[in-house]
C-alpha cells in the first residue's frame, strides 16, 4: 500500500532527519500494514509476505500461519503481500492459485472480507493515533478552569511575588473567579506598567505584582518554520526586535506584519543570558476565518501566558474521547486541506512531501520524547485518511472497486482495474515529484 514510496529520493542529515523520519515512517507503516494481516487472517485470507521495509531482505522468519515475515533494506513504507496478489499493491492477474485455494485470497475471499481487510489499515492507524492522543492527555491531564496558578514562566524580571499555587482574586482591582476571567481582564491592560495580582496565599489575601499576562514569550515552535530553522526555543523571551523593545507578544506580531522579506534580529532571553538571532520571515497562507486566508509574513511562533493554569487529572474514559476527538481532527483537518488546495483558497506550495516531512520529523524529535510521539499520532490519523482516498492504488480505490461489485452484483474488469490502478499510481506519484518539489523549493 506504501510501495511508492520507494521511488522518493531522501536527503538531509542522518542523525537529525532520517532516522526520526524512518522511525516514524515504519511506526506508521507497520501498524497500518498489521491491521491488513491480522484481519485479512481473521477472514481466512493467507498472507504470504509481511515485509516492512523494500529491496534486499536483511531478516525474514516464517510463522506457523505460513506467512514469511522480514526486515527489507530499504525503510521508507512496507507492504502485505496476500496469496494471489500480483505486487504488493494487491492488483489481480498474479500468480494462479488452485481452486480449492481461491477463498484463501484476497481477490477470492467473500467481498464483506475483502472490504474489511482493505479498510483494517487505516483504521489500525485510527486506533493508533486514538491511543496516543489519549494516553498523552491521560499521563499530563488537562488544565483547570481555577483562578490559581499552576506554573509560572521563567521571565528576565525576578522582583515579581506571584507564587505558583497563588489564588488569584482580582487583576488591578477586577475581580475574577476562573482563569477564563484572567485571560478576558488581561488584554484591556497596560503593558507598560507591572500588575497588580489580589491573592489568597495560605488562607490570607495579599497585593503582590506581577508581569504583564502575554508577554513577548515563545509558548510553542512550528517545525521547519524561520524561528524553528533560526533556533527559537519555547520558553525563550524575545526583548527586542530590529531594536523595537517587545514588552508583549502582539508587539512581535506588529513588527513581523510591517517587515519585508529582510531578517530581523531579534534579542532573546534564555536561561538566564541574552543572544541575538537571524530570522527571516516568509509569507504563509493565515486563515482568519474557517474559510479564508490571507497571505502574512510570518516565522512560525505562537505565545504563552506569564503563568499557566493547573492540571487535573482525567479518567479513562475522558482521556478516550479527547484522543478519538483528536483524531477525528486530524481527519477533518486534511479533509478540509484538500478542499481549501483544489479550489484555490490556500496554495498548492503548501503540499508538503516526504523531504518536509523527513525535516518536520528530525525537527519534533530535538523538541522531546512528547512531541516526537504526538507527531507519530498526527502522521498516522494523515496517513490513514489518506489512504482512503478513492484513488486506485490506495485502500479507498480497493474500497470503490467492491463498492461496484456489491451494486452492480459482478466485479470490473481484471483490463478495467488494471488501467485504474496505473493510473492510480501515475496520479500518486506525480503528486509526490510535486510536493518533493515544494520541499526542495522551501529547502533553497
Amino acid at each position: 500500500m506504501f510501495d511508492f514510496l520507494i521511488h522518493i529520493p531522501l536527503i538531509g542529515d542522518l542523525l537529525t532527519t532520517v532516522i526520526p523520519f524512518v522511525i516514524v515512517l515504519s511506526i506508521v507503516v507497520a501498524i497500518h500494514e498489521y491491521g491488513h494481516y491480522i484481519v485479512g487472517r481473521w477472514c481466512g485470507i493467507h498472507a504470504e509476505v509481511f515485509s516492512l521495509g523494500f529491496g534486499p531482505v536483511i531478516y525474514s522468519r516464517q510463522d506457523k500461519h505460513g506467512t514469511k515475515w522480514q526486515l527489507a533494506a530499504v525503510p521508507l513504507g512496507g507492504y502485505v503481500r496476500f496469496l494471489g496478489d500480483a505486487d504488493a499493491a494487491s492488483r489481480p492477474g498474479g500468480q494462479d492459485v488452485a481452486a480449492a485455494l481461491k477463498h484463501k485470497t484476497l481477490n477470492g475471499a467473500k467481498l464483506y472480507k475483502r472490504a474489511l481487510t482493505v479498510f483494517a489499515g487505516p483504521a489500525a492507524n485510527f486506533i493508533l493515533s486514538t491511543a496516543i492522543f489519549a494516553g498523552i492527555m491521560f499521563a499530563s491531564g488537562t488544565v483547570s478552569n481555577e483562578p490559581v496558578i499552576g506554573k509560572l514562566a521563567d521571565l528576565p524580571q525576578t522582583q515579581y511575588d506571584l507564587r505558583e499555587g497563588d489564588r488569584i482574586l482580582a487583576i488591578n482591582g477586577t475581580k475574577v473567579e476562573t482563569f477564563s476571567e484572567i485571560i478576558k481582564v488581561s488584554g484591556g491592560l497596560d503593558y507598560t506598567v507591572d500588575i497588580s495580582y489580589l491573592i489568597q496565599r495560605d488562607g490570607r489575601e495579599q497585593q503582590v505584582t506581577g508581569p504583564y499576562f502575554t508577554p513577548a514569550l515563545v509558548g510553542w515552535v512550528m517545525p521547519v518554520s524561520p524561528a524553528s530553522k533560526a533556533g527559537l526555543k519555547k520558553g525563550d523571551v524575545l526583548l527586542s526586535a530590529d531594536d523595537n523593545e517587545l514588552r508583549t507578544f502582539s508587539q512581535l506580531i506588529e513588527v513581523i506584519k510591517a517587515s519585508d522579506t529582510g531578517a530581523i534580529d531579534l534579542r532573546v532571553w534564555r536561561d538566564g543570558r541574552e543572544m541575538t538571532l537571524a530570522i527571516t520571515p516568509e509569507f504563509r497562507d493565515l486563515q482568519i476565518s474557517q474559510n479564508t486566508f490571507e497571505k502574512r509574513m510570518m516565522i512560525g511562533v505562537s505565545g504563552a501566558f506569564a503563568f499557566e493554569s493547573p492540571r487535573t487529572n482525567l479518567s479513562v474514559i475522558d482521556a478516550a474521547g479527547f484522543g478519538v476527538k483528536s483524531t477525528y481532527f486530524v481527519i477533518s483537518s486534511s479533509l478540509n486541506g484538500i478542499y481549501l488546495i483544489a479550489t484555490g483558497q490556500v496554495g498548492a506550495e503548501n503540499l508538503q512531501g516526504p523531504l518536509g516531512i523527513a525535516q518536520m520529523s528530525g525537527d519534533t524529535a530535538s523538541k522531546g520524547l512528547v512531541s516526537f510521539i504526538e507527531l507519530i499520532a498526527f502522521l498516522s490519523a494523515a496517513i490513514g485518511f489518506l489512504n482512503l482516498l478513492p484513488i486506485p492504488v490506495l485502500d479507498g480505490g480497493h474500497l470503490v472497486i467492491y463498492a461496484f461489485e456489491a451494486v452492480f452484483r459482478r466485479p470490473p474488469s481484471v483490463k478495467a482495474v488494471q488501467i485504474a490502478m496505473t493510473m492510480g499510481l501515475t496520479l500518486l506519484l506525480s503528486m509526490m515529484v510535486f510536493a518533493t518539489f515544494n520541499d526542495f523549493i522551501r529547502l533553497l
